[in-house]
């Protein structure tokens, strides 16, 4: 085009054809890619390459120009729209891979012949691209690329060709939203590969989610669905509000323990997942970890949503990077930034309708969350273009009730489960207990008469209207270890004792049991009945068997012995290794029932079990092979958590230290314990503080630590304690060095007391465990409030620093027009060098140490400072500071907070000067030599 010589070219016309097209459109400017890029300039290149994805969705029009599709020979409009159409399929077009974008990305594109002739636009042919394509007609629509998944958009590309390889992989970055550099002469495989782990960390939002909280999830995956004709009104009924488009956002079933809400739910999910239209579930269950409380139920509902909206992944993304602390944020700030955001932009074009399940609300541990959750869940309503609708089961607690009272007219309809009519519960009852008693029967090898229909009937009446007694009993009456027969009569002997229908449920199971034993044994069997089976319902989360008589310190055999039969009762695996899980809360309850104390042997005294499980946390703690230093074994002090394996983590945190770390001031709160002064929390804290963060770092629960430390001031007795302020000063400890602690769990031995102040208790506790290898640093500030270092001087950020040739004398250049000398030893400032015009950017010595060299000239030292020294080969450093690390051997050892991150550094051999933007200038000396781990 500069030369002139393009004319003759045949490229030429399509240039012409473009600007005068242009033209008629009334458009301005016009843009050729083949001609507007220069390929010589390797930077230009690039840029151009990873912006054309954007370059064409900003263009008001795009046209393509189809050299190979003539209509020359076409007349009359039939045989016109009857021919051209193949020549348009087989298109070269269609086959490059640049072209993909152009297709895409624009909101407008038009097709003309060779002859210019106008053939369509991407709207009116949007069925003939997507059968050419295999382009999804939605994104041709402008449904925004983020909305399709990457396993959708990558077949897209499968028949595309490009000339030169690596374009294979270059030609698809606009298409993932991706950059990354050009190397051209890596080969297709290396440049895709490359691709494909750039989409992977892009799409990698791993969201914490609580474990076993969804439908489908392994710990439900053998709870009861509704049976063939049971519930079939209710169910009509709750499939019909979620179709209407006029239906209130919000479904609530409420009912007693027990009256089958849960069941109901896993049935609604399973239905709403078969149809597509279910959008996240979330099943609270008290005593399962993060089940029990609000902690994460909006963030495991945006990972569930984002499955089915995978336009969400953009805005969920930006929400973690403008706020990485998002997930510990305030329920409403979760609920905005995870959920409704993404999810209002994630696809204008698409209309969704998505139900959410939310099981068992009740069981959410803090009421201020019940209401926030359902405050929150009003605001569904108005979401577009995806309408929202949500199912909500629990108990008719007063929290609940009140926050459903607290919602404007029209936002929500109930159904009273327990209020349904007496002879649907009946008949559905009748149908759960035939078919179950006649799977015990054929299995049993029963005859054929067993049960009788009388003895259906007694069983339906004891039952009605809870679907949970008749769950129990039937897993009772079937227990492989005794005789269903004898088991069904005494179950149907309670029919006329005047007993509360949990007495009903579980009396026969438990008196049973106790009856069996002997006079003298029975208190025996009731106190470990209580110990064993108290703990078990009264855990945070479940444990195995192993773990727990780990944890209580009672033998495998003893536990197995006490809880063999109970499987009508809890969930008991034939693994030992495996959880025990309740099968109803309602079991939990019945024993822990105040009225009960003094008046059954089964009582647990909930306070009393809590107070045990605190201490036993607080030992199994300390004991051998629990908490210590590196309890991994992990090679370096630098080590990420997420390059530690699961099994690594496994292997070295037993689930029962797990646990005890995790919940031990859970116990401590619910046994209303006091700290005092030298106690068994005291005593823990001063010897194991810093391990125990350790391990929160390697289970991920870092985050939590704060607010658990928290909770223990709020235990002790007296302002002036001295555990008091040894809690305050981890506090600010913890707060202080989270963000490094969450990602290299070892730097808390390092970096974390290192760089805390001298006077903080934290640091004065554990000054041993400071590693030999760090010889010397610069004074830190002396409290957690002041933020003073030595070695003060420079006004302005420090731009250069650098060693003597001895490493006796370091110099600082910085924006303040000066340069200073310091003594490497002790950090003193030995001269101050005045007199520069402007800023001091670059400093060294020169090799005899007569003169130091600046970027505003050379400098000769002050007589008392200079000396000559012998010729020395310079060698690589064994250490340097590389991002916010100071490493070796190119391996991260240890972590600088932010006011420690330097603006330059120099290195003589083991000491490093680092120079700050506030002028401060630090040195930090190690023996790579005394470096065990």
């Amino acid at each position: 085009m500069v030369d002139g010589s393009g004319r003759s070219k045949a490229g030429y016309r399509k240039i012409r054809f473009c600007g005068k097209q242009a033209a008629n459109d009334g458009l301005q400017f016009f843009w050729v890619d083949t001609c507007c890029i220069d390929k010589s300039s390797s930077s230009e290149l690039s840029e151009a390459i990873n912006s054309m994805f954007r370059w064409y969705q900003d263009a008001a029009k795009c046209y393509v120009y189809l050299s190979d599709v003539s209509v020359s020979n076409l007349v009359g409009d039939d045989e016109f729209s009857r021919r051209w159409k193949p020549a348009f399929k087989k298109s070269r077009w269609f086959t490059r891979g640049w072209t993909l974008q152009e297709l895409i990305a624009p909101a407008s594109v038009g097709f003309f012949s060779e002859e210019e002739t106008w053939l369509g636009d991407k709207q009116s042919l949007e069925q003939t691209l997507h059968e050419i394509t295999g382009i999804a007609i939605q994104a041709l629509q402008g449904t925004p690329i983020p909305y399709f998944g990457v396993d959708e958009r990558m077949p897209w590309a499968a028949k595309c060709q490009t000339k030169r390889e690596e374009d294979a992989a270059y030609s698809l970055l606009g298409i993932f939203n991706i950059h990354m550099p050009l190397i051209y002469g890596e080969g297709r495989q290396k440049a895709l590969n490359r691709l494909l782990k750039e989409v992977k960390d892009d799409n990698s939002i791993n969201l914490p989610i609580a474990n076993g909280a969804s439908f489908d999830s392994r710990m439900e995956e053998h709870n009861a669905r509704c049976l063939n004709n049971t519930r079939v009104e209710l169910l009509r009924r709750i499939t019909k509000w979620a179709k209407d488009q006029n239906s209130k956002p919000i479904f609530w079933l409420n009912g007693m323990a027990g009256t089958g809400k849960s069941t109901i739910a896993r049935t609604v999910a399973q239905s709403f997942a078969d149809q597509r239209r279910l959008g996240a579930s979330f099943f609270f269950k008290r005593g399962e970890g993060e089940r029990g409380n609000a902690t994460r139920v909006f963030t495991t509902i945006a990972a569930d949503l984002m499955g089915c909206v995978p336009g969400m992944r953009s805005g969920i993304r930006k929400a973690i990077d403008t706020n990485p602390a998002i997930y510990e944020k305030a329920l409403k700030d979760q609920f905005e930034k995870l959920i409704l955001q993404p999810l209002s932009e994630a696809a204008p074009h698409q209309a969704l309708e998505l139900v959410i399940v939310i099981d068992a609300l009740d069981e959410c541990e803090r009421d201020e969350d019940i209401g926030a959750i359902l405050q929150l869940l009003i605001r569904t309503r108005d979401l577009k273009p995806v309408s929202l609708r949500v199912f909500v089961t629990s108990r008719p607690e007063l929290p609940i009730r009140l926050g459903f009272r607290q919602m404007p007219d029209g936002t929500y309809e109930d159904l009273i489960l327990h209020e349904v009519a007496n002879q649907i519960i009946e008949h559905d009852i009748h149908l759960f207990l035939e078919h179950e008693l006649r799977r015990i029967q054929e299995q049993r090898s029963l005859s054929p008469d067993w049960p009788s229909r009388d003895q259906i009937h007694a069983l339906v009446e004891l039952a009605v209207p809870l679907f949970i007694f008749a769950a129990t009993a039937c897993r009772y009456i079937g227990d492989q270890r005794d005789n269903p027969k004898r088991r069904l009569v005494i179950v149907l002997g309670y029919q006329k004792k005047n007993a509360s229908k949990l007495d009903a449920i579980y009396l026969p199971i438990l008196n049973q049991l106790f009856n069996e034993e002997d006079e003298e044994d029975k208190e025996r069997w009731a106190s470990e009945f209580r110990e064993i089976v108290g703990s078990v319902v009264v855990l945070e989360s479940p444990l195995s068997i192993t773990s727990l008589a780990r944890l209580l310190g009672i033998s495998k055999d003893d536990i197995r012995c006490r809880l063999d039969s109970l499987h009508s009762v809890l969930s008991i695996p034939d693994s030992e290794d495996v959880p025990i899980r309740l099968l109803h809360l309602s079991f939990r309850e019945f024993l822990i029932d105040p009225k009960k104390q003094g008046k059954s042997p089964f009582w647990v005294d909930e306070k009393e079990t809590h107070e045990r499980l605190a201490t036993q946390c607080l030992e199994r703690m300390p004991s051998p092979n629990s908490l210590q230093e590196n309890m991994c074994n992990l090679p370096s002090p630098g080590v990420l958590n997420s390059e530690i394996s699961e099994e690594t983590i496994a292997s070295s945190l037993l689930p029962e230290l797990q646990y005890a770390c995790r919940y031990w001031v859970h116990h401590l709160e619910q046994s209303n314990r006091h700290i005092h002064d030298r106690d068994l929390v005291h005593l823990f804290l001063q010897d194991y503080f810093l391990y125990w963060l350790e391990a929160m770092s390697l289970v991920g629960e870092t985050y939590k630590c704060i607010h658990i430390i928290n909770r223990l001031q709020a235990l002790t007795d007296l302002d002036t304690s001295t555990v008091l302020s040894f809690l305050h000063d981890a506090r600010r400890f913890t707060m202080r060095f989270r963000s490094i602690l969450e990602d290299a769990p070892l730097q808390v031995y390092s970096s974390a007391l290192i760089f805390a102040p001298e006077m903080s208790i934290i640091r004065k506790t554990f000054t041993d465990h400071i590693p030999g290898w760090i010889t010397r640093l610069s004074k830190v500030e002396d409290d957690w409030d002041a933020c003073r270092s030595t070695l003060e001087g420079h006004s302005y950020w420090v731009n250069a620093a650098a060693f003597s040739p001895d490493g006796q004398l370091v110099a600082s250049a910085s924006s303040d027009k000066t340069v200073r000398l310091w003594d490497a030893a002790t950090g003193s400032c030995r001269s101050t060098l005045e007199g520069h015009s402007g800023p001091v950017n670059a400093v060294a010595f020169s090799p005899d140490g007569r003169h130091l060299k600046t970027d505003r000239g050379a400098i000769p030292l002050p007589s008392h400072l200079s000396s000559t020294f012998p010729s020395q080969t310079k060698e690589p450093p064994a250490i340097f500071v590389k991002d916010q690390w100071i490493c070796s051997n190119e391996k991260a050892i240890l972590w600088l907070p932010p006011e420690y991150r330097p603006s330059c550094t120099a290195v003589y051999r083991d000491t490093i000067c680092a120079g700050h933007p506030s002028g401060r200038t630090t040195f930090l000396q190690v023996h790579l030599d005394k470096m065990v781990v």
